[in-house]
């Protein structure tokens, strides 16, 4: 029984995305979401399937609360002491955006951060 097809080693095809023509056994099929299509393009304007592509394909378990929550019990008293130093508790630690530590609420915010910068000596010629 003879092929229903020619062999196509000599066969030329044009690309339907570009539209130059190649061999068309250069020609690739395009993939969209793990089905082949049959839109032939060359290697130029061929592209790997995008991973976003499969989307939904793979179920994806994101919890975002915690099942049965417990308090810090590790949390005994924080706070400032008399010098305005954080101490006790488990908390001691501070925060600080702007500039450094603290806030811009007048005082109210406790800042026992500071900054300290040493950048040395500049000299400054003028003619």
């Amino acid at each position: 029984m003879p092929n229903q097809f020619a062999s196509g080693k000599f066969a030329i095809a044009q690309c339907d995305r570009c539209g130059f023509r190649y061999k068309l056994r250069a020609l690739r099929k395009i993939t969209v979401k793990r089905t082949q299509t049959n839109i032939l393009v060359c290697s130029g304007c061929w592209e790997k399937p995008h991973p976003q592509s499969f989307l939904g394909e793979v179920p994806v378990n994101d919890p975002q609360a915690v099942r049965n929550p417990r308090p810090d019990t590790s949390y005994v008293v924080s706070g400032n002491s008399i010098n305005n130093d954080p101490s006790g508790g488990s908390r001691i630690f501070q925060w600080g955006w702007a500039p450094v530590g603290g806030a811009r609420d007048g005082g109210l915010t406790p800042n026992a951060l500071q900054l300290n910068i040493n950048l040395g000596t500049v000299i400054v010629l003028t003619t």
